[in-house]
C-alpha cells in the first residue's frame, strides 16, 4: 500500500534527511587512503547518536542471514550496495559508496554518495559522474501525473547511452516512518507504466550503474553485492517529496560538497 504523506510528514522527514546529509559530510572529511570502513562506521554511527537519532541500518533484517551488523554500507570499487565495514583500508584510487540511513521523529532518512579516494582514473570518474547525472534526470521526472516508470526509463536511458550497466536486482523505493514502503522505485522501465505519481509521495530514487556488465553476485556475508565482473559500480541516493506537482528533494549533498570543494563529483 502507498502512503502519502502531508505536509506535516513531509518535513519530519526532511529533518531526518538532512542529518543523514551531515553525516554523510562528516565522513567526506575523514575518507582518505588508509582510512578503514570500519573507522568510517564507527565515526557514523556516533555521529548520527549524537544528534539525536538512531542509525536506521543497524539490526536491519535479512531473510537470507543475520541482521546488518553496522550503521553504514560502505560499498568499495566492484561492491554495488549493502557492503560490510571491515578493517581493510581504503587505497589511492578506490572508489566508495555509502549509504547512509537515520531515524529521528519517527520518520526516516536515506542517502548515498559515492567518493573517490585520492586519484581515480578518468573512467571510473566518468562513471561517478553518470550515475549522480542520472539520480536527477530521474527526479526531474518524478512529477504528479506521471508514473514510476518514467522515472526508471529515463535514468536506464541516460546511463546506458553512456554504455554503462543499470543493475535490476536491487531498486528505490517509498520511504516514510518505514525505511522501505511501497512503491518499488526500480531503474529501468517503460515510460507510462506503474503506479500513478501523487502530491505527498515520497520515494528514494537511487541509481545503481556498473562500468561493465549489469550482472551482480551476492557474497557469502548474504548482504554484500558486487559486479559479476569485478567492474566498478557508483551509487547515488536523494530522498524526494512530491508537493505542488513536482519533486522536492529532501536529503542533500549540499554539505558533502562543501567538505569536498573542487574534489566534488
Amino acid at each position: 500500500m502507498i502512503f502519502l504523506k502531508t505536509e506535516d510528514e513531509i518535513e519530519l522527514l526532511r529533518q531526518s534527511n538532512r542529518l543523514v546529509g551531515l553525516t554523510l559530510a562528516e565522513l567526506a572529511k575523514n575518507i582518505k587512503p588508509g582510512v578503514t570502513t570500519r573507522q568510517l562506521d564507527k565515526i557514523a554511527e556516533s555521529f548520527i547518536r549524537d544528534h539525536g537519532a538512531t542509525p536506521t541500518f543497524k539490526g536491519f533484517p535479512n531473510p537470507y542471514g543475520d541482521p546488518f551488523p553496522a550503521s553504514i554500507c560502505t560499498s568499495v570499487n566492484e561492491q554495488v550496495v549493502h557492503g560490510i565495514p571491515n578493517d581493510l583500508p581504503l587505497n589511492e584510487g578506490d572508489i566508495v559508496s555509502i549509504d547512509c540511513g537515520t531515524f529521528m521523529n519517527g520518520f526516516c532518512g536515506d542517502s548515498a554518495y559515492t567518493f573517490c579516494v585520492g586519484e581515480v582514473a578518468p573512467e571510473v570518474l566518468k562513471l561517478l559522474r553518470v550515475t549522480k547525472e542520472a539520480l536527477y534526470i530521474g527526479i526531474r521526472n518524478t512529477v504528479q501525473g506521471k508514473r514510476i516508470g518514467d522515472i526508471g526509463f529515463a535514468i536506464q536511458q541516460y546511463c546506458e547511452s553512456n554504455s554503462f550497466g543499470v543493475v535490476r536486482e536491487f531498486v528505490g523505493h517509498g520511504i516514510g516512518k518505514n525505511m522501505h514502503e511501497d512503491p518499488q522505485v526500480p531503474n529501468f522501465g517503460k515510460r507510462g507504466y506503474g503506479p500513478l505519481m501523487k502530491n505527498g509521495l515520497c520515494l528514494a530514487i537511487e541509481p545503481m550503474i556498473t562500468q561493465g556488465t549489469r550482472q551482480v553476485v551476492m557474497e557469502n556475508d548474504e548482504w554484500t553485492v558486487r559486479t559479476q565482473d569485478h567492474k566498478c559500480a557508483a551509487h547515488f541516493e536523494h530522498t524526494v517529496a512530491i508537493r505542488n506537482g513536482k519533486a522536492d528533494i529532501l536529503s542533500t549533498f549540499e554539505y558533502i560538497e562543501e567538505v569536498l570543494g573542487n574534489r566534488a563529483i
